[in-house]
């Protein structure tokens, strides 16, 4: 079936009532039929709902629905999409060990990897996306995770997952990209051997800015990677938490049901009933309005470029952008979503053009249908110095743009009036 079909069915049964929209589950606790039902659950000889913490009817037509999106075979929504990296990392991870991360990250990332995790006793080491040989330098026998955005935000560069994946592959580390830029209507990671990706489902999902919540997704066969894998022996061990359950035995999608049994038990970062209700209603026209998002943005893209207050332009759609060759690999169709950026002299003349829009709103968030526009380095990469904001990518004169679903003419005019106020 094609992603649209996919996007409207998988998941869901009809129940009892025939109803045709997913319903909401809204409960906490499920009544078991006895003692024994209630301790074949406990111990996934039998498979059902236990505690919403755990699992919920429509969470799970929600993951199912996006791990088949992803092409994965399995997935774990969390209630927002930090939760849904942390989760990714600590699911690997321990005190002693350490990621290997892309410079090119949303601030938000950055700043948990970098200072959170550090408490935690992860360290993060850091490569150029652009430059993934770097990767060789830095990995030693306790690295965990390699981290990378497939589309950046708001540097907006395009990895190149296939080198990335098969130099992680080479070591028997595990690849964990965020996907929420590109969403996997428009990037499909798993098919160039990504192991893990990652969402914000705030953004393009929601489609609206109505939830906050995350998503993990395992590719398919993810077991045989981590089987009798020396860097990952708590797949491989019993766990004395869960009766002495040995992951990769089990036959179920080992990363995700670990991530279930021990993280969302006592971590308890949970989608609720509600919000996953509200993100698969975003899925059933997320392919419709990515097409909208990033024609839009390619059409503002254009506009910049021919601007003389602008220096550059940030968008793998257009043809000048680096990363356009890349763009046209791995994205469907050369869509490249509707996250652009671009540069001007400085941080004031930023300000003031930011200060002028109308149409768009000055906001920290991406992927609503309404247009955004932020200026990262006074936002969600304030935290950051004047060197790691260049070495991110992220100059002072940077603002970006997340192209909304009004008419492009408006967008185009509303930015020429602010760039020329």
């Amino acid at each position: 079936m094609d992603l649209q079909t996919k996007a409207l069915h998988t998941g869901y049964e009809k129940d009892a009532q025939g109803t045709m929209a997913v319903p909401i589950y809204q409960t906490t606790a499920y009544e078991f039929r006895d003692v024994e039902h209630a301790a074949n659950l406990f111990a996934l000889k039998e498979l059902g709902n236990i505690y919403t913490r755990l699992n919920n009817p429509t969470t799970d037509v929600f993951e199912k629905r996006f791990a088949e999106l992803e092409g994965g075979e399995a997935a774990i929504a969390t209630s927002s999409g930090m939760s849904a990296i942390f989760f990714a990392i600590a699911n690997a991870s321990e005190a002693g060990d350490n990621i290997i991360c892309a410079k090119q990250l949303y601030g938000g990332t950055l700043t948990q990897i970098a200072h959170t995790l550090k408490r935690f006793g992860i360290e993060s080491r850091f490569f150029d996306v652009h430059n993934p040989d770097e990767i060789n330098k830095l990995v030693d026998d306790k690295t965990k995770i390699i981290f990378f955005e497939s589309l950046t935000n708001p540097s907006i560069d395009v990895a190149d997952i296939e080198k990335i994946t098969a130099i992680a592959n080479k070591y028997g580390i595990l690849t964990v990209v965020d996907n929420t830029v590109a969403t996997p209507i428009l990037c499909r990671p798993f098919e160039w051997g990504a192991d893990i990706s990652v969402h914000s489902t705030s953004k393009y999902t929601t489609g609206q800015g109505l939830a906050i919540g995350g998503i993990m997704v395992e590719r398919k066969n993810l077991v045989q990677k981590l089987k009798d894998n020396p860097r990952y022996t708590h797949f491989n061990e019993p766990d004395s938490s869960y009766h002495g359950l040995v992951y990769t035995d089990v036959g179920l999608p080992p990363y995700s049901l670990r991530a279930r049994l021990s993280l969302l038990r006592d971590l308890g970062a949970v989608s609720s009933p509600f919000n996953s209700w509200l993100f698969i209603q975003g899925l059933e026209h997320l392919s419709l309005r990515m097409k909208e998002h990033s024609r839009n943005a390619l059409l503002l893209a254009e506009f910049l470029e021919s601007h003389p207050k602008v220096k550059k332009v940030n968008y793998p759609g257009i043809k000048s952008d680096a990363n356009f060759e890349m763009a046209q690999k791995y994205f469907t169709d050369g869509f490249c979503s509707g996250l652009l950026s671009f540069e001007v002299e400085n941080l004031q003349e930023a300000e003031k053009i930011v200060n002028a829009t109308k149409l768009y709103s000055l906001v920290v968030n991406i992927g609503d249908s309404k247009s955004i526009i932020t200026h990262p380095a006074s936002t969600t990469h304030q935290q950051l110095s004047h060197e790691e904001l260049i070495s991110c990518g992220v100059p002072e004169g940077l603002i970006r743009i997340s192209c909304g679903l009004e008419s492009a003419k408006d967008l185009i005019e509303d930015m020429r009036e602010a760039l020329e106020a």
